[in-house]
């Protein structure tokens, strides 16, 4: 099939690793792509974002910048239209955004199946963490898109439940959680290879990747190293963030610095060289609808795991079983799970080979989640 592939994102992030996975994993499936997305961020790296949207959200007041979001349709839609009438796909697969309309108009204009992927409820996000100023239209675009769309993905349960809310029939919604490309995991060298690479084979590595901020809480980590200086504790933080810095001063004034590695922005495909050398993968504490990225690469690299005992992240992993979770109400359990797994070595080796195979019992993988993608189209066009 020929898929319209649409979407309207600015950055190099997770949400262009989530994008690159699916079109491999549909081209890998024998499926033809055609994108239509901004092109500012092709040349950028890792981490990336456009300079442009970002001088426009500086400088602008909200309520215009909110305006030109919607004013882009305009733009973006003569681009659908060019691509439809050029490509003839049999349908579009769209990661949501706000103030992101235009898909559904080129679906009702063409005909086409309009599926869906929302990795996040935007409205309520943008509302909590940045501000909105023309809150009512921001609600009419996200009902607009949710209510027109012909099958929508989320990627939890509880994702899915909110999207309901908003007058979507549940039949019409699928729960596709992130996932992993098997073969990138299959010559991932030993745990001890990889630390000897790194150059901490003595010791027992705490890791975390991603963009670090203030509440995950990562201070207690390097309190734990600070206070057990006894044991050969190093971790490990593989990313940046608003966190960095108050992650390295607290370091040092704990006087551990030499033990805690601040790696930065790392490239997207020598992330795996990290994740190998994790004997605990650290997932802190998560917003409630989300399905980390990085929960799925610490499983399959085989990583014990210590991550919040929430309601999303209990439908991928279970306490004892493939994972050890802690309460997100007690400010020291994240230490307290990562220090029971320092000294019980036996444990983190079942928990990690526990998750390992919990990828491939429910099939995590991106594979999966493009063939999800497609029988649901199949099913629509057969209609």
């Amino acid at each position: 099939m020929k898929i319209l592939y649409h979407h309207r994102i600015g950055s190099k992030d997770g949400q262009y690793v989530h994008i690159t996975e699916m079109v491999n994993a549909f081209e890998a499936l024998g499926h033809e792509v055609i994108m239509v997305r901004p092109t500012v961020i092709d040349s950028h790296s890792f981490g990336g974002e456009s300079r442009l949207i970002v001088s426009l959200k500086r400088f602008l007041p909200k309520a215009l910048y909110e305006l030109l979001e919607l004013a882009y349709n305009l733009v973006d839609n003569q681009s659908l239209r060019r691509a439809i009438r050029r490509h003839s796909p049999d349908f579009i697969y769209e990661r949501y955004n706000l103030y992101f309309v235009s898909g559904v108009w080129a679906g009702k204009k063409f005909h086409l199946p309009f599926l869906l992927e929302i990795n996040s409820p935007l409205m309520d996000e943008r509302s909590r963490y940045n501000g909105l100023s023309v809150k009512w239209l921001a609600r009419w675009s996200e009902r607009y898109v949710w209510r027109n769309a012909d099958h929508i993905f989320t990627v939890t349960d509880v994702l899915a439940r909110k999207v309901a809310a908003e007058l979507v029939p549940r039949d019409n919604i699928s729960v596709t959680p992130n996932g992993i490309d098997r073969q990138k995991y299959m010559n991932l060298p030993s745990r001890a290879t990889a630390k000897r690479r790194l150059g901490i084979e003595d010791y027992i590595v705490l890791g975390f990747t991603g963009f670090v901020r203030e509440w995950h809480g990562l201070e207690q980590v390097i309190d734990l190293i600070a206070t057990r200086k006894d044991i050969p504790l190093h971790l490990m933080l593989v990313g940046d963030g608003p966190a960095r810095i108050k992650l390295e001063q607290h370091a040092f004034n704990r006087d551990v610095a030499e033990r805690v590695t601040f790696t930065g922005l790392i490239e997207r495909e020598d992330i795996l060289k990290y994740i190998a050398a994790f004997d605990v993968a650290l997932q802190p504490s998560v917003v409630p609808y989300a399905s980390p990225l990085k929960l799925f690469e610490y499983m399959a690299a085989g990583c014990s795991i210590v991550a919040p005992d929430t309601e999303n992240i209990r439908e991928i992993l279970s306490h004892e079983v493939n994972a050890l979770l802690f309460a997100t109400e007690d400010i020291n359990a994240l230490s307290a799970q990562v220090e029971r797994l320092v000294f019980e070595p036996a444990l983190r080796e079942r928990l990690g080979e526990a998750a390992r195979q919990t990828i491939n019992e429910r099939d995590l993988t991106w594979i999966a989640n493009a063939e999800s993608v497609l029988a649901v189209a199949h099913r629509l066009l057969s209609k």
